[in-house]
């Protein structure tokens, strides 16, 4: 990204990630598409930070919509500089033999479908200017597995991958692509994953310091305003106090 003002099209841009990440770039005197399904709160966050933001009301499971969105966009906003493809969820902590298939589905159909979508939406103008930045947002979770994480944790390993094949494919056109991949931080995440039970929501993180929606947002704005000769590939983040889980050991009783 240059010093001139820029556009940022970010999705789920209405809480966490999303909303932290569409205050930082107009904070610095860039345009922002704040996309989501929440109208109402994308309204609210314009009233806020003015005409500098643009709320957008998307579902970025609806691949049509998508399309529609990124071609139609207002003057002054239709060339999309940097991709923040943040929308994603997850679902519930059942084992794979007990989980729901409905919320396999959804985490499927968002996580991946969806940033996939806006994805193939936007690359072909930024490939016709020769700039351009992907940032897809992973998780630690789709390289350090955990109990009832399975289909979560396999659609950010699908992000990783992904990211690292567009590079691939981006090659020699000045468009660049990162992967950031937060552990545990305290945003509507676990609201989401139990169902709205706050009382379970607060329980993972209680005693310890999370990282927090600003941090990323933080994290996404570096690795934009690098150089442009300089592509962050992925970016791993933890709070200091999580780490890698140890092996388990299932031993049989005597």
């Amino acid at each position: 990204m240059t010093d001139q003002p820029s556009t940022v099209f970010v999705t789920g841009a209405s809480a966490g990630f999303g909303e932290a990440t569409a205050r930082r770039f107009v904070a610095a005197g860039h345009r922002v598409v704040a996309t989501a399904r929440r109208r109402e709160r994308l309204d609210r966050l314009a009233e806020e930070l003015g005409d500098q933001l643009l709320p957008v009301e998307l579902d970025v499971r609806d691949r049509d919509a998508v399309e529609r969105v990124v071609a139609g966009l207002p003057e002054g906003f239709e060339r999309i500089d940097v991709l923040v493809n943040n929308a994603g969820l997850a679902l519930g902590l059942s084992p794979a033999q007990e989980a729901d298939l409905d919320d396999w589905e959804q985490m499927l159909d968002t996580n991946c479908k969806g940033l996939v979508a806006c994805t193939r939406a936007v690359l072909p103008a930024m490939v016709e200017r020769g700039r351009g930045h992907v940032v897809n947002l992973g998780s630690i979770a789709g390289t350090y597995p955990y109990p009832g994480g399975n289909v979560y944790g396999g659609t950010k390993a699908f992000v990783h991958q992904f990211s690292l094949n567009l590079r691939a494919d981006l090659h020699g056109t000045g468009v660049r692509v990162t992967c950031i991949e937060p552990g545990m931080a305290d945003t509507e995440f676990s609201l989401v994953r139990f169902e709205g039970d706050h009382d379970k929501a607060e329980r993972v993180y209680a005693d310890m310091q999370p990282l927090t929606g600003d941090d990323i947002a933080e994290s996404i704005h570096w690795v934009v305003s690098q150089p442009d000769h300089v592509n962050v590939n992925t970016l791993e983040l933890m709070p200091t106090a999580q780490a890698f889980g140890a092996f388990r050991v299932a031993r049989e009783r005597d």
